[in-house]
């Protein structure tokens, strides 16, 4: 392409401070350096961790930055090294990586590789230390090594995978984060068998996709726990059979749910990150065969507690980021699960605004409507 090598001016929503309004402001964005692309956004949306970063309500607060990570492009041009992708492929931009080579990627059971794991407190490209953004000379900071709030992105070559060219990126944009971490925590490490019973905790957009991931599994009941009832019918779309609002009951919801199961459910997969959750999808699941997964990530002096016979009663507690699914070798494979009807993601796309209006993408969140907003760049 006519612009490979040289400085690219285009628009970008800057963050100045911490929870106010994004800036769509004129930035440069620099060539790709070694192992490093410069990938075209088409499409973007909003994920929750985007909004907590930018409120910085818990943890360094590093502006301005440019935030986004759920997003579909196509490569601009590709730095010094890099094989893997070329100019005018189509790629997901992923908030953590696989460099193929640490024992992490090298491992059948890990995806949390060594050199990409996700960082949230890195503003800067791993490697030079140096953004790729600026204003008048002035750095912009990167957000999880990918800042996909920008017509034009900088990302280490490990954090995007190439996709089908076939697939419409304005729909499979929303695999890049949040779907997948829920469906890939239902069918890569809850493994519901076909026929058993599966409790949701949390009904967001991860909770939703965890739902989604038990139906495809084949679960013949799927039980919604949330305290938000208005989001039960919602929920029917994605396979849930049932919904228990804790608020409805005045015994513990593991007990509640052992009552509806004869002695509790077969998988749970607790989305919240709410720690008296996390308790209860672990203390919910049956004796003897049950397994439960915690996806939600919990405050940082949380403390998880139950009785250690939990444990050696046969009841199975596991953790998993982005659902155990390697960003470039898996990717790709749940976008064809997509195209091949198998998944189903448009009814997770709710809202869609252009770039010119993305704090109303903010401004839905806030009022908890929807699923997901998708973004588009250019109109």
């Amino acid at each position: 392409m006519a612009t490979a090598g040289k400085v690219i001016k285009c628009k970008a929503a800057v963050a100045w401070e911490a929870g106010k309004p994004l800036s769509i402001e004129e930035v440069e964005v620099a060539p790709p350096q070694a192992m490093e692309v410069r990938v075209k956004i088409l499409y973007t949306a909003l994920c929750h961790t985007d909004v907590y970063f930018w409120e910085a309500k818990g943890q360094t607060p590093v502006f301005p930055r440019i935030f986004g990570h759920e997003a579909g492009g196509i490569i601009e041009s590709v730095g010094e090294g890099v094989t893997d992708v070329a100019p005018g492929d189509h790629v997901l931009p992923v908030f953590t990586g696989e460099c193929k080579e640490c024992p992490h990627c090298k491992s059948a059971e890990s995806n949390m590789c060594d050199l990409l794991r996700i960082n949230t407190d890195r503003g800067v490209m791993i490697g030079d230390g140096k953004s790729r953004f600026s204003i008048n000379g002035k750095p912009i900071y990167h957000f999880v090594g990918t800042s996909t709030f920008s017509e034009y992105t900088v990302m280490h070559v490990g954090c995007v995978a190439k996709i089908n060219p076939e697939a419409p990126l304005d729909k499979v944009c929303v695999l890049s984060c949040g779907i997948s971490t829920g469906l890939g925590a239902s069918i890569n490490v809850a493994k519901p068998p076909k026929g058993s019973t599966v409790a949701i905790f949390g009904l967001g957009a991860v909770g939703l996709a965890a739902a989604e991931g038990a139906r495809i599994a084949g679960a013949s009941r799927i039980i919604g726990i949330d305290l938000n009832p208005s989001r039960f019918e919602e929920a029917r779309k994605f396979g849930c059979t049932e919904f228990v609002n804790p608020k409805d009951h005045n015994k513990p919801v593991q007990q509640v749910l052992a009552e509806m199961t004869n002695g509790g459910v077969d998988r749970s997969v607790e989305c919240t990150g709410n720690i008296n959750a996390m308790i209860q999808a672990f203390e919910c699941v049956h004796d003897g065969w049950g397994v439960a997964v915690l996806v939600g990530v919990p405050h940082k002096d949380a403390e998880f507690k139950t009785h250690p016979m939990n444990f050696l009663n046969e009841r199975t507690l596991k953790g998993t980021f982005f659902g155990n699914y390697k960003p470039r070798t898996d990717l790709p494979n749940v976008v064809e699960l997509y195209m091949k009807k198998e998944l189903e993601v448009e009814k997770f796309i709710t809202h869609s605004v252009p770039f010119a209006e993305i704090n109303k993408a903010f401004d839905l969140m806030a009022k908890g409507e929807g699923i997901r907003c998708i973004i588009r760049m250019e109109n």
